[in-house]
């Protein structure tokens, strides 16, 4: 890879990471995405798959690590506030703002995507730059980046309560208040079968508390309890 091809990863690397990889390639690596080898089979020839999942097991030990230690809540808690940090859109939000999106290697059709692929591949790449880390400057290293950019998202997490689930959090609710439990109803599909959108409405009683869309009926009915669980506090219940 020419020197003009590998400056602007350095320069990213430098002002990102406060260090240049001595193995820039891995960097280069962690931003390529599978398409883009797909159509560059004769130049390029790896994509960021394997140091996406090598980053994923260290993203949740380091995480897992740093709950256990600072932390004496039960082990269900714990699990659900590390899913909160870990998720898709959590990770993907971070790896926004760390603004490699530019670097990111991939197909023409996949810059074209929906932004929900979008934040996918922001995602996997995330993981995959704490891979690249991971073997270009060992564990503490990328520790002390998943603490920078996913633990210090946990105060924010536990003070708005986003770490619960929210169709578990709805149902309480509801019974509690209204002695009914949601029943979840597919108000709208609409896109191809391979980008599809589903909108539902959540039930209690007769009464519609709020609706919620997304590429699956599970995502769609997560955003619904959360509209619901909104107009409960706009009630002040």
């Amino acid at each position: 890879m020419s020197g003009m091809q590998v400056t602007p990863y350095q320069d990213f690397a430098r002002e990102t990471f406060g260090y240049e990889f001595k193995d820039i390639n891995l960097l280069v690596t962690a931003l390529t995405h599978r398409s883009y080898v797909n159509e560059h089979k004769k130049s390029v020839n790896e994509h960021n798959e394997r140091l996406e999942f090598l980053g994923d097991a260290v993203l949740e030990l380091s995480v897992t690590d740093y709950l256990f230690n600072n932390h004496s809540e039960p082990e269900g808690i714990l699990t659900s506030w590390r899913s909160s940090l870990v998720r898709t859109e959590s990770i993907g939000e971070a790896g926004d703002k760390l603004g490699y999106e530019p670097l990111l290697r991939m197909s023409r059709g996949e810059k074209n995507g929906s932004q929900r692929a979008r934040q996918q591949i922001l995602a996997n790449a995330f993981e995959a730059v704490i891979g690249a880390i991971y073997l270009e400057r060992g564990y503490d290293d990328a520790d002390a980046f998943i603490k920078k950019h996913i633990l210090s998202k946990l105060d924010t997490i536990l003070e708005t309560g986003s770490w619960r689930d929210p169709k578990s959090h709805l149902q309480e609710v509801s019974q509690r208040i209204d002695n009914h439990t949601p029943v979840y109803r597919v108000l709208e599909e609409v896109g191809p079968d391979h980008d599809k959108i589903f909108t539902l409405g959540v039930y209690v009683g007769d009464t519609m508390m709020g609706k919620g869309s997304g590429p699956s009926k599970q995502h769609a009915q997560q955003e619904a309890a959360k509209a619901a669980l909104n107009a409960y506090e706009a009630r002040n219940v």
